[in-house]
């Protein structure tokens, strides 16, 4: 083997203030203007990254901190806790009568949000409110919202009547992130959580993201859930389909590909179909949209059947 000289090698180097050089990075993404006193806000780090971050950027901010998942143990993370299990912060809004939950996951780069009716807010709405107020600020670049091809058809038609275009990619934040350094593009994201604000940072940032929303509350005056209702969503449905064979080799069956190519000419100009291979599990995932409810529901089943036959 060819082994690197000595001067080739790199060097690790230990940043002992990172925690405090990152809190107050964090608050430069808060505009200057304003504080947080006056909210109580349920946090939920999901014993990770952000079990020290997150709370003390908010105190610092002047909210009043309710912290959920702040003591990892090195076996708990995201264990029933943080954005992949909220029922702990929804509880914790209603007990403590929050103004707002915010639940990060355990790499922190994700973010749900709570409304103080204890309801999570869909992550196509937080994108919809950012675009839309970004864009009257004149800092949305080429009016543009970047998200996956799972993001509702009801967030497209919202935009485009405030002019503004939505480019969707594959799912995964990775892609989301690729075309907005591609098309020096600013906002995108994934309804699952994942907020990319590239002004600010070149990935995901849960908490960044979870400033912006509270910024807004905060000016907007309004309740979290008002304030977060931005469009009306067209129906959703989505069935993953578990599989033994691989995946690709399913979806390249002929009697599978014509039955997608059927529903989708059925959906076509009211609704939309994508069928896809889960990038972690044996599973295929079917997503559905149509105000037609039962058409939708006819449509899935019909997919999900053949692709259960061809396993």
């Amino acid at each position: 083997y060819e082994l690197p000289s000595p001067a080739e090698i790199g060097r690790a180097r230990r940043i002992d203030d990172g925690l405090g050089r990152y809190i107050e990075f964090v608050k430069t993404t808060f505009p200057k203007h304003l504080r947080l006193n006056g909210l109580r806000i349920v946090i939920d780090c999901a014993n990770g990254a952000a079990y020290r971050a997150a709370p003390d950027v908010l105190w610092e901010l002047g909210a009043e901190v309710v912290p959920l998942g702040t003591a990892p143990n090195g076996f708990n993370i995201n264990h029933e806790c943080g954005s992949t299990d909220t029922r702990q912060a929804i509880s914790k809004v209603h007990e403590s009568e929050a103004h707002v939950g915010i639940c990060l996951d355990g790499d922190a780069d994700r973010v749900v949000v709570i409304d103080e009716k204890g309801s999570i807010i869909a992550g196509d709405q937080l994108l919809a409110l950012f675009a839309v107020e970004w864009a009257k600020a004149g800092r949305l670049t080429h009016k543009t919202l970047v998200v996956t091809e799972l993001s509702n058809i009801g967030l497209d038609r919202f935009l485009s009547s405030a002019k503004i275009n939505v480019v969707r990619t594959k799912v995964g934040d990775r892609y989301v992130s690729e075309k907005m350094l591609e098309e020096g593009f600013n906002l995108g994201g994934e309804q699952s959580g994942h907020v990319v604000m590239s002004d600010y940072a070149t990935t995901g940032d849960g908490l960044v993201a979870a400033l912006q929303f509270l910024a807004m509350l905060r000016e907007s005056g309004k309740a979290a859930s008002e304030l977060a209702s931005v469009f009306d969503p067209v129906p959703q449905l989505q069935v993953n389909v578990p599989v033994s064979s691989p995946n690709n080799r399913v979806l390249s069956d002929e009697r599978v590909k014509s039955a997608i190519s059927g529903a989708q000419e059925k959906l076509d100009g009211i609704g939309r179909l994508v069928v896809r291979n889960s990038g972690t599990e044996p599973i295929i995932r079917i997503m559905a949209e149509c105000e037609d409810l039962g058409l939708m529901e006819e449509i899935v089943d019909m997919v999900a059947e053949k692709i259960r036959l061809s396993v």
